[in-house]
Formats: structure tokens, C-alpha cells, sequence
């Protein structure tokens, strides 16, 4: 081992110097005490290293733990206090309240005639569907889900209607949790059926070709006292028949020999065959299964073998089907598959290009190709056989989204948003390459207000990464430092595109800037760039985080002592190293729902599938690197330290919220001066998919007063 890589192991297991529990904090002149956490003697073997895990008895779940629960509930009373006391807090509030007030619409599918659509009308905590019997018929509304819970915390997810439009498949989640019920309505006269099916997770609808029923993925039902916990393991693929009860539903495909294994089922749009894509792991890699829909038995064939390259699915033509792969094309292509003889290699279509081919649907008679550009999109329409028709046109610079459709039918919806531009959903027919506005918001600012300024800075090795900066045009005028939010995530080949944020848009109204860094393990410029942000090469993006906030104060952008940064899920683990590796260049930071243990995180819910990403503690050769950065562990004592708040829901059973509960608790008892370190628990919430609008709005507006309290921000209640 290199004597560096020795040090770093050497400095992490050393404990960050502990005071005592119940410390006191400031507040408004009142004093504030952290509850107590008690610390267990706890330390384990590591390939001949000691760690200690003080914190372990938090990974309980709450719901079973009276200990836990209690301490929960201190942490929540406390940080309540301290938020409460904050000045602008209620404006803020105020202010999202009033920018979410507008209506909102979802890309329209269509199915038989019928258009089928949400629609929130502002501030509804949840997304009620319509549906339209002709593309200028009057909407109906079809589900409410505001009716389903007093807190607004039930969610419609994914919903599709049968190929007929007569029904409408849809799953209900509860408390924002991963887990999903399906249900059956009947589109005709509006009546849920009595069908129910349990334990769903990670699933798509796929609906058979005759609209008899559907195909989706489930798990086996958890141990009692497990559902939020248990690792996810043994996923089948199941057909259910409209009208037959769940035990009726017939397997269709599985691999008990390889648990690890996942499964999704996509239909093609003619109804003629089934597709099976298989994986491991979060990493595009992927084996496929075709089947014929011939009314009998499902009889899966193997169509790609192996788990070396991704696949995905464009459309379908005959027994010709089209697939984006990045097969000999890191920045992907597209080729077909021949579903009627599997063995046949694949044929190229499109050749791989310089920009990331993100994304890909059939329409009509064509095929409409997504690609990313400077993280931005730019879309295409291509003949079947390759040729380039033209460009889609767009409204302007942004991110385009939706583009489904079928063979035969040429229309299509997508949606287009920018930065301070919110979504706006557009009509496009690939025959005649015309498109219309089918729904545009009321918005409740000038966007003219506010730029939108690209840049790129070198990180710590040289390498050049994109920045995109938001603030008002007046102080990109005038070249004013302002305070500053750094959001960034960098994982998992997901690209930072420009969409539009309502609380977001509050900071910026108060004269905030607002900077998006596209890090390095993202999936911006393709493969490479992924590859280049993960595993052995994690602190690249650490680094280029760093050297974002180094260079928005070098540059004016950002007073010396006015910059906060912000990251979710895994941008809350990008938070949490990169203030242990550099607590001086930040005033505020908010990590949440953050992967925050890198040694245990493999152990709960869907943890299991990001060692693709991040390596596996089991292993030796990936124990230093994942020890080296996590969060939890590397808590340096003896530092002044930013202002942290932690946020978290109880029912995140993607993230589970014992990373953040065992981090909170770290920070708690280390000395790290005198900034706050708060923990901030929501009830009935999950890791952010249907949250209730009431509940991210309180979220955000907690988070951005408490970044303005130390980033120097002031909040007016009528900004200038």
C-alpha cells in the first residue's frame, strides 16, 4: 500500500475529537443543546483496519425503536427552534407558495382516441390525471389522489393506459416510499376495479398487445418489520389479467440461480412482442429476453447476452426492433435486433457521433433521436434506415423531454423548460415537422430578469467542467459578488440539463446566485466522462466540486464568505466529503437524503445496485477508497466547520434515512466550532418522489433561510 493511501487510513480511523453530548449552539441569543446521542463501543475488523461505528444503534428503524424515535424527535424539536427563529423564513415560504401557484401540466400520452395527462392546477400536494376524448375534447378528470390521504403524502406514480384506452393501469405510493401498489380503472365510466397488486418496486407497466392485462415487476413480500430495510433481491416478472386476483398472476420470468438480477418488461407498441432487459447494477449493462405475444405461454428467448453493454429499446417495426446501444460506441448508436431470429448480430442504423445520443422514441414512420449537447438538448428526425429528415425544431435552449408515440401514428408531445423558464408541453407531427403549444403556465415572474451565464473552469487536474450560473441580470451588470448556492451531483451517468425550479427561483429573487456544476461522473460528455467520476476515480468529483466553489469567489461571482452548497442523494454524499476535505471554503452546506456510511450502504433497500458506482466495501482493493472519503468516517475534529443541515424523511427506503441519522450525529459530537450542524427528519416522506407540495415547499424554504443566514443573503419581502 502507498504510504499516502496509509496516512489517509490512519487519519479516517482515528476518532473526530469528541465533546461532550448536548453540546450547546447559539440561536437568536438563546442557547440550544444537541440531544444526547449515546455512543457504543463499537469497532470492527476491516482488512486489518478498526473502524469504529459509535452510531450503529441508529440504523434502526424508527417505527420499532423507541431510542431512535425518541432522538428523532429531539433533533427534529430542535432544529425547528433554530429554523423558526430565522429571519425571511416565512417570506420565502410566502414567495414558493406564490411561484407554484401556476398551473401544471404532464406530457400527454395517447391510447385509442383518448389523450391521458396530469394536470396540477398550482398548489395541489398532488398531481390529479385527466384524460380527453379527442385532442380538442373537454378534459375529465380521472383520479384525484389529493382524496387518498388527509397529509396529501399518497401519490399517484406511474400510470399507463391499455393500447385500447379503455383501461388505465396506475400504481399508488404511499409516504413517498419505493414500494408501489397497481390498480386497474375503468376509463370508460371512471370505477377503480377490485385489482390490486402488492409489492411492486422498480417496475414499468407494460400492457399486453390486446389490453387484457399487463406485465410489471415485483419482489417477494419483505419480512414483517423489514419493508424499509431489507435489501432488494430475486425480482420476477409477472402478467396479470384484468379482473383475476394477485395469486393468479402468472410468472413469466426469473433467475433464482442469479439473484441479483433485476427485471423490466417493455411491449413493443404493435403488442407483438416482449422485451426482458436485465441488470445488476445501476450501470447500463444489460441482458435481453424477447417473447412473441401470441395469446399462449410466454416463452422468453435469449435476444443479447451477458451484461457488457447497454440496450435500450426505441420502438419496433415487424419483427425488426430498433435499440440505442453503446456497443462499440461509447457515445452510443443505433442498431436492430432481428426478435425473430435472436442469434442474428446487430445492424447498424445511426453511427456513433461526437455528442451523447441520450435518448430515442418511434414515430410514425421515423425515428426521433435525443442527443445532448453542452448538456443541453438537441433533437433529430431519422428515417428508419438512417437517414437524417431534419432537425426538431425547439423553442429555444433547454431540455426537451417525452417524444412517445407509435408506429403508424405520427403525433407526439414533449415537454421544454429552461432554466428560469418553466415546462411548457408542445404538439409535434413527424410527417408534416410541425409543432404547436398545447400548454404554456402563467408565470408569475419576468424570466427577462435573469440570465443564464456557461462557463467552464478547471478542476484540480486541468480538466475542464462546465458551470451554468443563475442570477439576476442587474448583478451580472454591475459584476456584484452575490451569495451562492453550488449544487452538484456527479454519479451514476445522470446529466444536470437545464429545467426550471419555483424554489429555486425564490433565491434568485432575493438576489442569490445559483451555480450547477456538471462534475465528472455524470453523463454529459458520455461514457468517458462517467467513467472518469467513479469507482477508483470518486474524488475527481469531489475535486471538480471543489474547484467549482474555488473558482466562483476567484471570479467575483461569490463574496469570500458567502458560499453554500447543496446536493441530494448522492450529491449528499458529495457534500458531506467535500466538507471534511475542504470546511473552510464553505459558509453553509446542505446535504440531503446523502449516502453518508460508504462501508454499510450496500446493506439496505437498493443499495446493493450502486457498487457499480462506487465499488464494494467487501472488496479490499475498494475498502481504502470508499473509507477514504465517507462522509461519516472522516469528520475532522479540531476544524471550524460550515453550517450543516442535514435533511432526511423517515420513509426513504432508497437512502435510507440512518446515513444522515448517523452522520447528524457524528457531526454533533466532534468539535467543529461554533456553526450549527442540524438534523431535520420529514415525516411520510421518502427520497422525494411524491412529496406533497405543502411539504417541499417547508423543506425549501427551511434549507435557503438557513443558507442565507451564512451566506449573508437578505431576505426582503419585497426584493428589489
Amino acid at each position: 500500500m502507498r504510504a499516502a493511501a496509509l496516512i489517509l487510513l490512519l487519519l479516517a480511523v482515528t476518532p473526530a475529537a469528541a465533546r461532550p453530548d448536548g453540546a450547546a449552539i447559539e440561536a437568536s441569543g438563546k442557547s440550544l443543546r444537541y440531544p444526547v446521542a449515546k455512543r457504543l463501543d463499537l469497532v470492527e475488523d476491516h482488512f486489518g483496519v478498526k473502524v469504529a461505528d459509535p452510531y450503529r444503534w441508529l440504523e434502526n428503524d424508527l417505527r420499532a425503536d423507541p431510542a431512535v424515535r425518541d432522538w428523532v424527535a429531539q433533533e427534529n424539536a430542535l432544529t425547528r427552534r433554530y429554523i423558526d427563529d430565522l429571519p425571511g423564513r416565512a417570506t420565502l415560504k410566502s414567495r414558493m407558495q406564490a411561484l407554484l401557484s401556476h398551473g401544471r401540466y404532464t406530457v400527454p400520452r395517447k391510447a385509442g382516441g383518448r389523450y391521458f395527462y396530469g394536470y396540477n392546477k398550482g398548489l395541489e400536494n398532488q398531481t390529479p390525471l385527466y384524460v380527453r376524448e379527442g385532442l380538442d375534447g373537454p378534459q375529465r378528470l380521472l383520479l384525484d389522489p389529493n382524496d387518498w390521504a388527509k397529509d396529501g403524502a399518497s401519490a399517484l406514480a406511474e400510470w399507463a393506459p391499455s393500447p385500447d384506452g379503455r383501461y388505465l393501469a396506475y400504481a399508488v405510493q404511499q409516504a413517498g416510499s419505493d414500494w408501489r401498489t397497481l390498480k386497474l380503472l375503468d376509463v370508460d365510466n371512471g370505477k377503480v376495479l377490485d385489482d390490486a397488486v402488492e409489492w411492486v418496486k422498480f417496475s414499468q407497466i407494460a400492457w399486453d398487445g390486446q389490453s387484457e392485462g399487463f406485465f410489471y415487476s415485483r419482489f417477494a413480500p419483505p419480512q414483517d418489520g423489514e419493508a424499509f430495510r431489507s435489501a432488494n433481491a430475486n425480482q420476477q416478472i409477472f402478467h396479470h389479467r384484468i379482473g383475476t386476483p394477485q395469486t393468479q398472476d402468472q410468472i413469466v420470468y426469473a433467475t433464482p440461480d442469479r439473484p441479483l438480477l433485476s427485471h423490466q418488461a417493455q411491449v413493443t407498441a404493435d403488442g407483438r412482442w416482449l422485451i426482458i432487459s436485465s441488470f445488476q447494477g445501476i450501470d447500463p449493462r444489460r441482458e435481453l429476453h424477447v417473447a412473441e405475444l401470441t395469446g399462449g405461454p410466454v416463452k422468453p428467448r435469449l435476444l443479447v447476452k451477458g451484461l457488457a453493454h447497454d440496450w435500450r429499446l426505441i420502438g419496433g417495426n415487424g419483427a425488426t426492433l430498433y435499440f440505442l446501444t453503446d456497443d462499440h460506441a461509447p457515445h452510443m448508436r443505433v442498431v436492430t435486433l432481428d426478435a425473430a431470429r435472436p442469434r442474428r448480430r446487430a445492424k447498424p442504423v445511426v453511427a456513433e457521433r461526437a455528442e451523447t445520443l441520450a435518448g430515442g422514441s418511434l414515430v410514425g414512420n421515423r425515428m426521433i433521436l435525443a442527443y445532448m449537447s453542452q448538456a443541453q438538448t438537441v433533437a433529430e428526425l431519422v428515417e428508419l434506415d438512417g437517414r437524417k429528415v431534419g432537425d426538431v425544431p425547439l423553442p429555444g435552449v433547454g431540455t426537451a423531454a417525452g417524444f412517445g408515440g407509435r408506429a403508424g401514428d405520427p403525433e407526439t408531445f414533449f415537454s421544454f423548460s429552461g432554466f428560469v423558464t418553466p415546462s411548457s408541453i408542445y404538439r409535434f407531427d413527424t410527417t408534416t415537422l410541425q409543432y404547436q403549444l398545447f400548454a404554456q403556465p402563467d408565470l408569475p415572474f419576468n424570466p427577462a430578469a435573469f440570465g443564464v451565464e456557461h462557463r467552464f473552469y478547471p478542476s484540480k487536474d486541468g480538466t475542464l467542467i462546465p458551470i451554468t450560473i443563475l442570477r439576476k441580470k442587474t448583478l451580472a451588470d454591475r459584476a456584484i459578488a452575490a451569495p451562492t448556492i453550488l449544487y452538484g451531483y456527479g454519479g451514476f451517468n445522470i446529466s444536470l440539463t437545464p429545467g426550471y425550479s419555483a424554489t429555486r427561483m425564490a433565491w434568485l429573487e432575493q438576489g442569490g446566485a445559483y451555480a450547477i456544476a456538471n462534475l465528472r461522473g455524470g453523463g454529459e460528455y458520455g461514457k468517458a466522462w462517467h467513467d472518469a467520476g467513479r469507482g477508483a476515480n470518486k474524488q475527481n468529483v469531489f475535486d471538480d466540486f471543489i474547484a467549482a466553489g474555488e473558482w466562483l469567489k476567484a471570479n467575483g461571482y461569490t463574496p469570500a464568505d458567502g458560499l453554500a452548497i447543496e446536493g441530494r442523494s448522492n450529491g449528499g454524499l458529495l457534500v458531506g466529503a467535500v466538507v471534511n476535505q475542504r470546511p473552510d471554503l464553505f459558509a453553509a452546506a446542505l446535504p440531503a437524503v446523502g449516502v453518508m456510511d460508504m462501508l454499510r450502504f450496500d446493506r439496505f433497500t437498493a443499495g446493493r445496485y450502486w457498487i457499480d458506482d462506487y465499488g464494494s466495501p467487501d472488496k479490499a482493493q475498494d475498502f481504502p477508497l470508499l473509507y477514504g472519503y465517507s462522509p461519516y468516517h472522516n469528520i475532522a475534529g479540531g476544524r471550524d466547520y460550515p453550517a450543516i443541515l442535514v435533511t432526511t424523511a423517515d420513509t426513504d427506503d432508497r437512502v435510507v434515512p440512518a446515513h444522515s441519522f448517523k452522520y447528524a450525529a457524528a457531526l454533533q459530537a466532534a468539535d467543529l466550532g461554533t456553526k450549527p450542524r442540524l438534523l431535520r427528519v420529514e415525516s411520510r416522506a421518502g427520497h422525494g418522489s411524491g412529496k406533497p407540495v405543502d411539504k417541499l415547499i417547508d423543506e425549501y424554504a427551511d434549507s435557503y433561510a438557513f443558507a442565507a443566514r451564512f451566506t449573508g443573503l437578505t431576505i426582503r419581502a419585497r426584493p428589489e
